[in-house]
């Protein structure tokens, strides 16, 4: 669980209570992920949910995101968020994504979140860090 990184004493606001419950989602959606639990994950997706992975096409929709995040990771692996930016609907998380194997000291990454009017995940865009 990624408890520390979700940690804020700043209060949010009534306008942003919509941005407070997509962060919630978002937070869960990794967790989801982690575990492997597909359903629960689609289930904090909108409907039209969008994802954009590093090296493949823009899917759409819930099955799509759920399927396509699975298979791009690969093997089972493991999110650590160590920061969330979240204002306005929009949540960003960076962290690394730890495997096993070769892939077990982790890859840097930096996901953005887009969260609807209800609160879903409406779109995530990932970015992998590279040595430049």
């Amino acid at each position: 669980m990624h408890t520390d990184a979700w940690t804020s004493t700043d209060p949010y606001t009534v306008g942003d209570l919509v941005t407070a419950a997509g962060t919630d989602h978002v937070r869960l959606v990794y967790d989801y992920l982690d575990a492997g639990d597909l359903d629960a994950c689609a289930s904090l997706l909108h409907d039209h949910v969008e994802l954009d992975l590093p090296g493949a096409p823009t899917v759409h929709g819930r099955s799509a995101f759920v399927h396509t995040h699975r298979d791009h990771l690969g093997a089972r692996v493991r999110h650590e968020i160590d920061h969330v930016v979240a204002h306005a609907r929009t949540v960003v998380a960076a962290g690394r994504r730890i495997g096993t194997g070769d892939d077990a000291a982790g890859v840097r990454f930096v996901d953005f979140f887009r969260i609807a009017a209800d609160g879903m995940v409406e779109s995530c865009t990932r970015y992998y860090h590279a040595e430049p």
